[in-house]
């Protein structure tokens, strides 16, 4: 559905310019895309594609999709260039965190078609997920289109309940520094039991990577691979006792108190 529709996307940073290599693989026309940002450096990766871009709004502006790829404080200030978009039945795609769709509605109109977006880090190397959720003015096509965009870095999902966004971020919109944060756990425990730092990375970092990948394709829950892997009296189970205990330290308890603790923050910020 890319290669049919014309794509203005505000913001060229890092996730604009993952969104930009993914809708190009997946067939877009260099031609039907434009990027706005006031960046040089920005506007010179999208040129290296064969993307026009400018530091400001093209003019006249005919998009089927608007994507809102800036920063969150950034939003108050550059919305409203682009209300004739809405007015001209654009459908707006943030991918700005904690900007509800009440904050899109309030500058753009009543009538805009907004979808927002909760991708996270893996969508730089296309293996993102995204959670996306819209209000009542975006059609069939234009949720169609906003998931084909997003679909080039990665997974997407839909929820049509806004209120669990917050809870979306917290677990996939902050997971990633989760995932490091064990990476760098096991490789410090490695090197309290003996490993060099350098093996100890490399274990750390393999192991995480393999399982999560061999998780994706498993015909198995999570638990039921974890059971796999632990033998009755074996070296797995001696360590699981301790990470799955019923302890304070358990770990199921502390990501759970994190991914509370990552949605009430959410629900502040916003």
């Amino acid at each position: 559905m890319i290669r049919r529709k014309t794509i203005l996307l505000v913001g060229g940073g890092n996730m604009g310019q993952a969104l930009l290599r993914g809708w190009l693989t997946r067939g877009g026309d260099p031609g039907a895309i434009h990027v706005v940002d006031p960046d040089e450096t920005a506007r010179s990766v999208a040129e290296s594609l064969g993307i026009g871009a400018t530091a400001s709004r093209p003019d006249p502006l005919r998009a089927a999709a608007v994507v809102l790829a800036v920063k969150p404080h950034q939003l108050a200030g550059v919305l409203p260039e682009y209300r004739d978009a809405a007015e001209s039945r654009s459908v707006f795609l943030s991918i700005a965190a904690g900007k509800p769709l009440a904050f899109f509605e309030s500058v753009l109109g009543a009538g805009a078609a907004v979808v927002r977006g909760m991708p996270n880090t893996p969508a730089a190397i296309a293996k993102g997920i995204t959670v996306l959720t819209a209000n009542p003015a975006v059609d069939g096509d234009q949720r169609e289109l906003c998931e084909s965009l997003m679909s080039a870095v990665g997974q997407v999902a839909w929820i049509e309940d806004e209120g669990l966004m917050d809870a979306v971020t917290a677990v996939s919109g902050s997971g990633p520094a989760y995932v490091f944060l064990l990476i760098e756990c096991l490789s410090a425990a490695a090197v309290e039991v003996g490993l060099d730092k350098p093996l100890a990375d490399r274990l750390a970092l393999a192991t995480v990577a393999g399982a999560g990948a061999y998780a994706s394709v498993a015909q198995a829950d999570a638990a039921e691979l974890r059971r796999r892997v632990t033998s009755p009296g074996g070296t797995t189970e001696a360590a699981l006792e301790v990470l799955a205990g019923t302890g304070s330290g358990a770990l199921e308890q502390l990501m759970a108190a994190a991914v509370r603790a990552a949605t009430r923050r959410g629900r502040e910020l916003a």
